[in-house]
């Protein structure tokens, strides 16, 4: 035990001479999870949540039209546009100011919507009528021909993400579905007599319901996700500092001067495990105090723990023996810190990449899903999802667990037959 102690108090003493280095371990995931939670939350939030601006130019003179505009109005999600510097838009000089990304997106309603709207409803309803007997007697059914399809165009600008499109796309067709399904009723009600009614209100809604807990509405917010996966993340970049000073013991003697003491690798190994394991746990619990604390202030929704603080700790000590064991073995192999340097921070950006810290794993292509499987990363990051998003208990932690462990193992085991391998040459 005393040799254990003194290996810990001599990487201490490694990290006191490092303060710069110590700093950034801490400062660097605050920075990170605030600001990609800002970012997040502000500019990935539902288009019910956003204000788009959106250049409006109608070449029909009727009533659809304006409850297209109206619409805009009602929903407030999308803000419409009919004028710009001081003249009414017209498709050219819209598409032109979306061209130069001066807006997002244009919305174009074609000409003679209302009428050619009318004239093709009026014709299905007449000739449904007239199928089931229901027309006027001696009436025809006039043979004008069907409408030419119409069509709203919508201009986007490039550079929009693909997500915001299709939501707009959708909140436009909604509109335009609702606009025409209203005429059909209007006229049939004009047929079958004015004393006929229909309900213009939606018989089907929606509600989004967290698969975890049927009897909550509440769905799992940014912070939720950013807390675990920038946890890790910054966990995981223990590996530097790590190895780099395995490394300086290398090249300035102390390795060597260790080997002179009567005690084994594994103790070494093992002051090194405990003690960055400590400020793993230190960078976590600092996590989630911003989280708790300093979120709310700044406007992001708050972190509930919900009594998941044990279980969300487990998870992040186990994290932190892998991400240990990983630097360890980078420290051991490399010979300089040119190597151990670039290798470990280029490699825990891959890992997090692929373990799915930035793309959701289901986002990507199946083959990235089935590598991503291999990530150490991943492991910790559905371990952190199963307690918080999911209301998991420790059982069905295990298998996250149990690879997080035999990955630490792994690791330290490859690094003790290294640098036993190396020694005995």
């Amino acid at each position: 035990m005393h040799k254990l102690w003194a290996s810990i108090k001599k990487e201490l003493l490694l990290l006191s001479r490092d303060l710069g280095g110590l700093l950034v371990l801490f400062l660097m995931p605050v920075v990170l999870i605030i600001t990609v939670t800002l970012i997040q939350d502000s500019t990935f939030s539902k288009v019910g949540h956003t204000h788009i601006p959106v250049l409006f130019v109608s070449n029909d003179t009727g009533y659809v039209s304006r409850k297209i505009l109206g619409s805009f109005d009602t929903a407030g999600s999308l803000i419409p546009i009919t004028e710009a510097e001081g003249r009414p838009l017209t498709e050219a000089s819209a598409r032109a100011l979306v061209a130069r990304g001066r807006y997002q997106m244009a919305l174009v309603i074609p000409a003679n919507l209302t009428r050619d709207l009318e004239a093709n409803t009026t014709e299905n309803v007449a000739s449904i009528m007239s199928k089931m007997g229901m027309g006027q007697p001696g009436a025809a059914v006039a043979d004008t021909g069907v409408p030419a399809q119409k069509e709203v165009r919508l201009y986007f600008d490039p550079a929009m993400p693909s997500g915001y499109r299709v939501s707009v796309m959708n909140a436009v067709d909604k509109m335009v579905s609702q606009i025409e399904t209203k005429a059909v009723y209007q006229a049939f009600q004009g047929s079958l007599g004015t004393g006929i009614g229909f309900r213009d209100k939606s018989f089907i809604t929606f509600r989004e319901i967290s698969a975890a807990n049927a009897s909550e509405t509440l769905l799992p917010n940014s912070v939720q996700h950013n807390l675990s996966a920038w946890t890790l993340f910054a966990i995981f970049f223990i590996v530097i500092p790590l190895s780099i000073n395995i490394v300086k013991e290398k090249s300035q003697g102390t390795a060597v001067r260790l080997l002179t003491q009567p005690v084994g690798m594994a103790t070494v190994f093992a002051g090194k495990v405990i003690t960055y394991l400590l400020i793993a746990m230190a960078q976590f619990y600092l996590m989630v105090a911003v989280a708790v604390f300093l979120f709310p202030g700044m406007g992001l929704p708050p972190l509930n723990i919900g009594g998941h603080l044990v279980l969300m700790s487990m998870v992040a000590l186990f994290s932190g023996l892998a991400a240990i064991g990983y630097g360890v073995l980078i420290g051991t192999v490399a010979k300089t810190q040119e190597q151990s340097a670039p290798f470990g921070s280029t490699s825990v950006i891959i890992l997090a990449a692929i373990g799915g810290v930035w793309v959701p794993v289901f986002a990507m292509p199946k083959a990235m899903q089935a590598i991503a499987k291999a990530s150490p990363m991943n492991w910790g990051l559905n371990a952190f999802y199963d307690v918080m998003l999911r209301n998991c208990s420790f059982l069905d932690l295990l298998p996250e667990i149990g690879l997080l462990v035999l990955f630490f193992a792994l690791n330290m085991l490859l690094a003790l037959l290294y640098d036993h391998k190396k020694r005995a040459v």
